[in-house]
């Protein structure tokens, strides 16, 4: 039981600090491109279905009461929570739909060990960059993105409750 809630607590952090401090050096920056709306509407997409397969896995856990029956169902909803949780973490990866934060040299999963936390003053230079346009592009994908990181922690806090009730 401890390790399944250090693994979701664990989970929660790292998914919340990926976008916002993810380190990257200045020169990271200099190869990122313009946001791509369709792509990362196509990718979002796929994580609105995710979350709804969540939702009705979720619903499923609440209603039964086998506590055998109850396990299988979240493992099942754990294994869609990672699933969308990668996918999400993809889009601001190399090729992501976001263009930006992500992808320099040694980013992925341990991403913050080995360095500051990223400011304004790494980013400073890409959003320069931006025309009025990418700019809003930027801020619609973001608009998008923070309500559906949002429901990850949500589901995620309620798996772990189900894990409890054991």
């Amino acid at each position: 039981m401890n390790k399944s809630v250090l693994t979701v607590s664990l989970a929660a952090v790292l998914f919340l600090a990926v976008p916002a401090l993810a380190e990257q050096p200045p020169s990271a920056t200099k190869n990122q491109g313009a946001p791509d709306v369709a792509k990362f509407d196509k990718q979002m997409a796929q994580a609105q279905e995710n979350m709804k397969r969540m939702q009705e896995q979720m619903d499923k856990i609440r209603q039964t009461q086998d506590p055998q029956t109850r396990q299988k169902l979240l493992q099942d909803h754990w294994a869609t929570m990672q699933n969308n949780m990668q996918m999400m973490h993809g889009m601001w990866g190399p090729g992501g739909g976001m263009g930006c934060c992500m992808g320099g040299p040694g980013m992925g999963p341990g991403m913050m060990m080995g360095g500051p936390m990223m400011g304004w003053g790494q980013m400073g230079g890409y959003y320069s960059k931006l025309t009025p346009e990418q700019l809003k592009q930027r801020q619609y994908m973001m608009d998008q993105y923070v309500p559906m990181q949002q429901m990850m922690m949500d589901h995620m806090m309620q798996h772990q409750q189900y894990m409890w009730m054991k």
